[in-house]
């Protein structure tokens, strides 16, 4: 449950995937209501394609695909939880006309607010009536978690009612986070590239691609203290494999804090090239949370340190340096020094 909150705080989308009659459905109701945020029920078995891609109808002589009366109210109120029941039993083309709605938040021509967050529930498709697989497209636009039922719980709640988890701040994780974690992320697939895209032969919930790789990212920011619910949803957003070896590999960094880097010229690097993509990674995501002139001046020293073992390494972190220059900082004089790696880089003439 409480990654169901934090995903629905970082408006990642999220399914929960559980068997029928297990409270999936009313969990997400009482979570609105617990955030004050209106939730729009739209169930996939009764809908046509029509009620995601718009019904086209002329408008001042021009064809408008009308959203359905779901989409106007949320995107009247501004804010809420599209929630999108029963998505296996939803046929193929129902489920086409979804995919533009989940990733981009659009029903028809209307665009929903980007507060909207958006929840899916299934049952696995043996369980369901007529059930369907979910597609591959559709699939990959989700975090997918396990809907688990404890008989403890389920006691409890009928005794002295169920309870909602905390969703903390509703606020999306901070930028400085969020730019870390990507960090992270790009550091690892350095290392494991086949890890970037594994499309799978057959039905599928969670699986690498860029796109997931991007909410794994997410994932990590928000759920940077709670280990468990940042496992789920890391491999709910990249499947089993993908992210346990993420997850293996970000506990076993150990990297050393940027801060001390930008301030002491002799702290010790890492030995190990994924490390030092990964300590450049998080040094450029401080530096852009400073937004500093002296922070980043401070910054082309470290690359420069790295540059003299790895140039590979110090390449792609001055191109992203370049790239957020505080206006009016001066260049650093280690910029000099780094000038056949900033040519190759395509930074300089």
């Amino acid at each position: 449950m409480h990654a169901l909150a934090l995903a629905v705080g970082a408006n990642l989308p999220v399914i929960l995937w559980g068997p029928p009659g297990t409270g999936k459905t009313s969990a997400v109701l009482a979570l609105g209501r617990h955030l004050g945020l209106p939730v729009e029920v739209v169930v996939g078995s009764v809908r046509e394609p029509s009620d995601f891609a718009g019904l086209p109808v002329v408008r001042e002589g021009a064809t408008w695909f009308a959203p359905p009366r779901w989409a106007e109210r949320l995107a009247a109120t501004g804010e809420g939880i599209l929630f999108l029941d029963e998505l296996t039993t939803a046929p193929p083309a129902v489920q086409a006309a979804m995919l533009r709605v989940v990733l981009e938040r659009v029903v028809g021509d209307l665009e929903l607010p980007p507060e909207v967050r958006i929840v899916a529930a299934a049952n696995p498709p043996a369980l369901a009536a007529d059930g369907w697989e979910l597609s591959a497209p559709l699939a990959n636009r989700f975090v997918h978690l396990d809907w688990e039922v404890s008989a403890a719980r389920v006691a409890d709640g009928f005794a002295s009612g169920f309870a909602v988890p905390d969703a903390g701040p509703i606020d999306p994780p901070a930028p400085a986070s969020l730019a870390a974690a990507r960090a992270l992320v790009g550091a690892f697939l350095r290392v494991r590239p086949a890890l970037v895209l594994a499309v799978p032969d057959e039905p599928a919930r969670a699986w690498p691609s860029p796109r997931t790789w991007e909410l794994a990212a997410t994932a990590l920011a928000c759920a940077a203290h709670d280990e468990r619910a940042r496992a789920e949803l890391v491999i709910g957003a990249v499947g089993e494999a993908a992210g346990f070896e993420l997850l293996s590999w970000v506990r076993d960094l150990d990297l050393p804090d940027p801060e001390t880097l930008l301030s002491d010229p002799a702290a010790p690097l890492p030995d190990r090239v994924d490390r030092l993509h990964a300590v450049l990674g998080s040094v450029v995501a401080h530096v852009t949370a400073d937004g500093g002139g002296e922070a980043w001046q401070r910054a082309w020293a470290l690359v420069a340190r790295v540059a003299r073992s790895t140039p590979d390494v110090a390449a792609g972190a001055a191109r992203s340096l370049a790239g957020r220059r505080p206006e009016g900082t001066p260049l650093p004089s280690a910029m000099l020094e780094l000038a056949p790696i900033l040519r190759a880089a395509g930074l300089m003439p």
